[in-house]
């Protein structure tokens, strides 16, 4: 299945059933009287969060959706029925944006979740609604209200536990097919990964989910390269693991242009608690190792990881490293909630 992270949709509610003008004609009725019923409301356009989608593939086939309107009223008082819903299902992590791409209408993070979007049009009054002890046979009947539309942009945020950062080849696809079942793109030319990928890595009896995201180079915020787009799927992460690789000459610079670019991206990305690792360093020896260890972490200014994911060195250190971040911050995150509980 191809992955597919954002797509531009039409939505249209439905609009209101028209009211009915209607006359009680019984033969041994002496006085008949109006007995037309309301149109039914039009169906809303609904986005529910479903736990069997993981892309926004289905949107590159279908723009446009309508619901339907409601049925119009008929006599005897019979109100028409409600129009069905449109109802738009995405894989969760996916957030709703106005036309204009920036107003954010909705967030959904968990299965279950439902946002109606775009309300029907009421339905119109038929002419019983009308009648009165001055109005007695009203010949009058409202249309039903005419629905929403609109343009809104779907873009998917995935949600993970851990992500991978680094350029282009710093080895981020070799270690999630290491440390996980995942079986990404891998070859020896930059920007291998073309869309993100999910893995779901155990160890010591826990597990986590960890993402990983095409390579960065200087200039992404500004669109170099494949730009900063996919970023936004590290956004929810709790944990980065920063890959640099150490067959690099300049290790220092190659940590350097990640962090400049997670700072222009914004959105607290560059404020996450980070666990840095030099990638690849069963291809050096100890001198050399030596050397790029202490030019990374005068940078840093914090001692790297030595990892292969060829090799497996490293590889649990790290992992356990980032189990241990990650309860921590959810640990952070029950507290806060307990804080802001409201008591009695």
């Amino acid at each position: 299945m191809k992955f597919l992270d954002q797509a531009k949709v039409f939505v249209s509610s439905g609009n209101g059933g028209a009211g009915c003008v209607s006359f009680r004609r019984e033969k041994f009725i002496e006085f008949g009287g109006p007995d037309g019923g309301d149109g039914g409301r039009g169906g809303d356009v609904v986005v529910e969060c479903v736990d069997s989608l993981n892309t926004l593939i289905d949107y590159r086939y279908q723009q446009h959706f309508r619901a339907r309107t409601g049925g119009h009223g008929m006599g005897r008082n019979r109100s028409g029925a409600r129009g069905p819903d449109a109802v738009l299902k995405v894989p969760a992590g996916t957030q709703v944006f106005a036309e204009d791409n920036e107003t954010l209408l909705a967030d959904l993070t968990e299965v279950g979740q439902r946002v109606v979007l775009a309300r029907g049009g009421n339905g119109g009054f038929g002419n019983a609604y009308f009648k009165s002890s001055t109005n007695q046979a009203p010949r009058r009947a409202n249309p039903g209200q005419e629905g929403t539309e609109m343009w809104i942009w779907l873009r998917l945020k995935l949600i993970a536990d851990a992500g991978l950062v680094g350029l282009p080849n710093a080895g981020k696809s070799t270690f999630l097919a290491a440390v996980s079942a995942a079986k990404p793109k891998i070859a020896d030319y930059p920007f291998t990964t073309l869309h993100p990928g999910l893995g779901v890595v155990a160890i010591d009896g826990r597990s986590f989910v960890l993402a990983d995201i095409p390579g960065l180079i200087e200039g992404a915020h500004e669109g170099a390269g494949l730009g900063d787009r996919f970023l936004g799927h590290v956004e929810r992460c709790r944990v980065l693991l920063h890959l640099v690789d150490a067959t690099s000459e300049d290790v220092a610079g190659s940590y350097a242009v990640i962090r400049a670019e997670l700072e222009a991206y914004g959105a607290d990305l560059a404020d996450k608690p980070e666990v840095l690792a030099l990638s690849k360093v069963d291809a050096l020896d100890e001198e050399t190792r030596a050397e790029r260890v202490a030019a990374l972490a005068e940078v840093a200014g914090q001692q790297p990881l030595l990892l292969s994911s060829a090799s497996r060195e490293g590889v649990d250190e790290a992992l356990r490293r980032l189990v241990r971040i990650i309860d921590e911050e959810k640990a952070a995150e029950a507290g806060d909630e307990t804080e802001d509980a409201w008591q009695p």
